[in-house]
């Protein structure tokens, strides 16, 4: 059995995340700095996705580590925020090395949240390069940086963290910024998707259902079509190739399709990146598996809690406000 972690516990050692929020225009960008380097991968399902840098990340090309990655509010336009990342490790000598100095290499990737707020200002950056200033082990959850204008299903969605420690001493963990077309509950039965992967310390989060009436999904959704996708990033402390971080991202996808109904639509920029803080020198394949097992595992976690950490906007009720009150979503 491999030990769920949650909170500080399930940020790996070497890992630091930091937010940077903007609550009046409800957007924000979300940064894992792993400044040392860490080999990466990236797998890519949504129909919709917007990104930087993530060509590199194919097991066949020549770069393997990589000082960052970064998610963000802001449509493509939120991309410009990966500039104030770069300058942040380059200002501290962090980066592929180049005879010009090094070159920072920080994937990005997209969700759509603007026109949320009551200011246009998708993440730029200074949002950035706020977000690594305040990066450290303490991760805030719900609707902060890149969830900050996040919405899952109709209802509000955010930022979430889960981790498994495994038999073998090894970590694995995903970070969730939800921002999807499909729903994470149940409209029924107002039960969420990933309900029985949570721990049962996790479980306390949950919300009293017993007013909640609903309808069986009939896929039609008529909310927010086209400005959608759920973004993560797992990662472990297990010495993987490339392309083993590779089969981490792909199997790691599994747990969004258990944690949102359906998952890699037309409509979604749907991803998921994969860092592996080893050094790169490969593990057995047995080893492999249940790594991906328990990243999925994870990343159906971290999405449950970013969903039920979330705090409604006007207009957009938190998950446990709606089925608490007995609501269903109708606009």
């Amino acid at each position: 059995m491999a030990e769920a972690l949650w909170g500080k516990e399930a940020l790996l050692p070497g890992l630091r995340v930091g937010h940077f929020t903007d609550r009046e225009a409800l957007t924000g960008c979300t940064v894992v700095l792993a400044e040392e380097g860490a080999v990466a991968a990236v797998d890519v399902r949504g129909a919709a996705p917007g990104t930087r840098e993530t060509d590199l990340l194919a097991p066949e090309n020549t770069v393997e580590r990589v000082q960052a990655v970064l998610l963000t509010g802001g449509s493509a336009l939120g991309l410009a925020a990966a500039d104030g990342v770069v300058r942040y490790l380059r200002e501290r000598g962090k980066g592929f090395p180049t005879p010009a100095g090094v070159v920072p290499i920080v994937p990005a990737a997209v969700l759509y949240d603007l026109g949320r707020g009551q200011a246009f200002r998708p993440p730029g950056p200074e949002a950035g390069y706020g977000a690594c200033l305040a990066a450290g082990s303490e991760v805030a959850e719900g609707s902060v940086g890149a969830g900050t204008g996040a919405v899952a299903g109709g209802v509000k969605g955010g930022v979430g963290l889960a981790g498994y420690l495994l038999e073998e001493g090894f970590r694995v963990m995903a970070l969730a910024a939800v921002n999807s077309l499909g729903r994470p509950f149940d409209p029924l039965t107002g039960r969420l998707y990933a309900e029985g992967l949570l721990a049962p310390e996790e479980r306390a989060l949950l919300p009293d259902l017993s007013r909640y009436r609903g309808s069986p999904e009939d896929y039609r959704f008529p909310f927010l079509l086209g400005q959608n996708t759920t973004l993560a990033v797992v990662a472990t402390d297990a010495p993987l190739t490339k392309a083993q971080a590779k089969r981490l991202a792909i199997m790691a996808q599994d747990g969004l399709a258990r944690a949102l109904r359906p998952a890699h639509t037309p409509l979604d920029g749907d991803l998921v990146f994969a860092l592996a803080l080893g050094d790169g020198r490969g593990v057995d394949p047995m080893t492999l598996l249940r790594l991906g097992a328990y990243a999925a595992d994870a990343l159906a976690r971290a999405i449950a809690r970013g969903v039920l950490l979330a705090e409604g906007v006007p207009g957009v009720p938190a998950y446990r406000e709606l089925v608490h009150k007995g609501g269903e979503i109708t606009e």
